[in-house]
């Protein structure tokens, strides 16, 4: 810890410090409305005094916030959402109950009540973010609810073993919205958005293949020391938690250029605008998920279960393995395991990885990891190798298509892959790729990169300016009409029918007849595709007896 510290001061800090010598006379660069903040001290008292934020900042942080539900994971675990067919304002997210303003004097009162180490300051910029955690982001923050029953624990853990404050584990919730996942422009990353440098000096492996800054127990341990380190720097958790949003340099700025001032709300609008939302944020999420309840907000379950168990990996494998032989989605798997980059374990016998998998797949893996391990082994690694990363990657910029031209497709709402794909006569597979697209997921205002014939390149790029209906007409549908719907087979009225559910696999409706096998069903009903279910589709499970 103490090397680490050095390297720190020596390679961040160097030159920002000299400005602490200096108290430069430097004019107010906007005008400063003063109003009354409201703080908690250590003692519990009251404190008022004069400063300046009265800020409406919560767009900043809305954008992490909806961004969950672009999530695929959060899509389908939380929303319910099985065909994800396009713009995610198809989604019917209405919290769930009413929400009842509190006055600001309760809000205190709750904040003193909650007895933290850090302090928590009040003011109408904190209000501003109170409510646009209780009140305009509501579906977000029951998600958010709902996935701290699996993070909160794993960050408590650490933060308890490093010896800082458990209520850092609200930091999340500002940084990422606990999506695991989350990128942001700068090129920050996972539960607590690390950029390359940072992680890489705080010991995260970054690789082709692997981003531990997507892990969120490595994470989360190099976000712990990452704390205490710029803690014994300040020796205050408030510009702690601003210099790990802007860095320590912007903030050892802002105290220069306040005349030596080491107080949050003193050089506030010495920092960057981001920051300066960053700590009200802090507060209100800290707030929001502590009284949740009392804003008649509840955790939201996923309709799947995530909890989990880990298993090392010794060798070489590829996501599409397990999921081509447990039946599952391959998108739960990338959920589990967001540190894999890309979609490759690349593991060795000197070097092992972590697999994580829903609970009750481990004793199916272990029981058929040999088999899943050679499934289609020459496809994923010839030669026992693994393939050049830019032949497997899906984050990729696609190379100009010969005899064809690019048009860009604004995504309307009600529009989904599979109808672009039938207006622009393309293939809907082909559509993913050259957009790098995982899955169907599309949202309205999202520009999408098409390659279509030259001499019909004039004509295509009209799609933007026709409306839905008009658009169908040039695929021979008028307004009204549907296509004709696959004719279903006659049931056999000597076998047992399986009426297939939202998020069935074969792997769960065979769990639920004794004696029947995944294989068995494929066999019995013709199939496959495994991942061709659709809810209402009839499977015959056996023959009546």
């Amino acid at each position: 810890m103490k090397r680490t510290y050095v390297f720190l001061i020596v390679t961040l800090l160097l030159l920002p410090f000299s400005a602490f010598t200096i108290s430069p006379r430097l004019p107010n660069l906007m005008p400063m409305k003063r109003i009354e903040i409201t703080r908690i001290d250590t003692s519990g008292q009251l404190d008022t005094f004069k400063a300046y934020p009265d800020e409406m900042l919560d767009e900043i942080f809305s954008i992490q916030l909806d961004s969950l539900l672009s999530n695929w994971y959060i899509r389908k675990a939380y929303l319910g959402d099985t065909t994800i067919p396009g713009d995610s304002s198809q989604f019917a997210l209405q919290p769930r109950n009413v929400y009842s303003p509190v006055t600001d004097s309760l809000i205190i009162e709750r904040l003193n009540a909650m007895n933290t180490v850090i302090d928590l300051s009040f003011n109408k910029t904190v209000k501003n973010m109170i409510i646009l955690y209780t009140q305009k982001r509501r579906t977000q923050v029951e998600i958010m609810l709902g996935l701290a029953q699996y993070y909160f624990p794993v960050f408590e853990e650490i933060l308890d073993r490093y010896q800082m404050p458990l209520e850092l584990k609200y930091m999340a919730v500002v940084e990422s919205a606990l999506n695991a996942r989350a990128f942001s422009p700068a090129g920050a990353c996972g539960l607590w958005q690390f950029v390359y440098g940072t992680g890489k000096m705080y010991g995260l492996e970054i690789t082709s293949f692997v981003d531990e800054r997507r892990d969120p127990v490595k994470a989360t341990e190099a976000a712990a020391r990452y704390l205490s380190d710029l803690y014994a720097i300040y020796k205050d958790w408030h510009l702690v938690i601003a210099a790990y949003n802007c860095g320590p340099g912007n903030v050892n700025k802002a105290i220069a250029r306040s005349g030596g001032k080491r107080d949050y709300w003193t050089i506030y609008y010495r920092l960057p605008r981001e920051t300066r939302g960053y700590v009200p944020a802090f507060i209100s999420a800290a707030y929001a998920m502590h009284y949740h309840k009392e804003h008649g907000l509840s955790p939201r379950e996923p309709a799947f279960n995530i909890v989990c168990d880990t298993i090392m990996v010794t060798n070489y494998l590829h996501f599409e393995q397990v999921a081509n032989q447990l039946n599952i989605e391959i998108e739960i798997l990338r959920e589990l395991n967001p540190m894999y980059r890309l979609d490759v374990i690349p593991a060795t016998a000197e070097k092992p990885y972590p697999l994580k998998l829903p609970y009750d797949l481990v004793i199916p893996f272990i029981e058929y990891e040999e088999t899943i391990f050679t499934h289609n082994r020459d496809k994923y690694f010839p030669n026992n190798k693994i393939k050049n990363p830019a032949k497997t990657a899906y984050h990729f910029v696609p190379v100009d298509v010969k005899g064809k031209e690019k048009v860009y497709y604004t995504v309307k709402q009600g529009d989904a892959v599979g109808l672009i794909a039938e207006w622009f006569h393309v293939r809907a597979a082909d559509i993913r790729y050259w957009n790098n697209l995982r899955g169907n997921l599309i949202r309205a205002g999202q520009k999408l990169l098409l390659y279509v014939p030259e001499n019909k390149a004039t004509y295509y790029k009209t799609f933007n300016n026709l409306s839905f209906d008009e658009k169908q007409k040039t695929i021979g549908i008028t307004p009204g009409e549907t296509k004709t719907a696959k004719k279903e087979e006659p049931l056999d009225p000597n076998y047992i029918y399986y009426t297939v559910r939202r998020g069935d696999s074969l792997w769960d409706i065979a769990k639920q007849f004794p004696g029947i096998t995944v294989e068995y069903l494929k066999k019995l009903n013709n199939i496959t595709n495994t991942k061709g279910l659709y809810p209402g589709q009839k499977l015959k499970i056996r023959k009546k007896s």
